[in-house]
């Protein structure tokens, strides 16, 4: 995890080529890999346009939302839902990370709404959100994310390169591929 940094204007470059498309209500680059790339920017709660965008972590690195995309298509998701509903700590996390990500968001803008992002603090919906969070805020945050990030560096062969080589392993966090979705091992 690097520290939030105000974007230059090489690095709005760099995320717009990422999304092939100008980048909207950046505010910080949130994330940069070990390799040196921006890989998730903050946005503004609210759009110049007036647009409420309450994704407050934007996941931008190409090798990370393809390997999101990848997990979320291995059902990841599904095994991570069923666990909220069995696991009370697993779920007081969820709900605290939900508090958190709207704390941290409403503190630049309040949209007015409970929504945070990602399904939270019920469900579980989209990785790109869960791993874009971890990574801005570091393992340890947000479990589910935490674990996102684990699978993603495994699975994509992404650690010391698009993830810091220390983030915790699946190991570390008690999980597997086999266990975590269909086909990842």
């Amino acid at each position: 995890m690097s520290a939030m940094e105000t974007p230059t204007e090489e690095q709005l470059a760099i995320v717009e080529k990422q999304l092939g498309r100008m980048p909207r209500g950046v505010l910080e680059i949130a994330y940069t890999t070990p390799d040196g790339q921006p890989a998730v920017v903050t946005t503004a709660p609210k759009l110049d346009d007036g647009t409420p965008f309450p994704t407050l972590y934007y996941l931008t690195d190409p090798r990370l939302t393809a390997e999101a995309s990848r997990l979320e298509v291995a059902q990841v998701m599904k095994w991570m839902e069923a666990r909220l509903g069995t696991d009370p700590e697993l779920k007081a996390d969820y709900e605290a990370a939900h508090r958190h990500y709207l704390d941290k968001r409403n503190s630049i803008e309040d949209l007015g709404t409970d929504f945070s992002g990602g399904g939270m603090p019920d469900r579980v919906k989209c990785l790109h959100v869960l791993i874009a969070y971890a990574l801005a805020e570091g393992p340890g945050r947000v479990r589910l994310g935490t674990e996102a990030v684990a699978l993603a560096a495994e699975h994509g062969d992404l650690r010391g390169t698009a993830i810091p080589a220390d983030w915790p392993s699946l190991a570390d966090l008690g999980i597997s591929l086999d266990q975590a979705g269909e086909g990842l091992a």
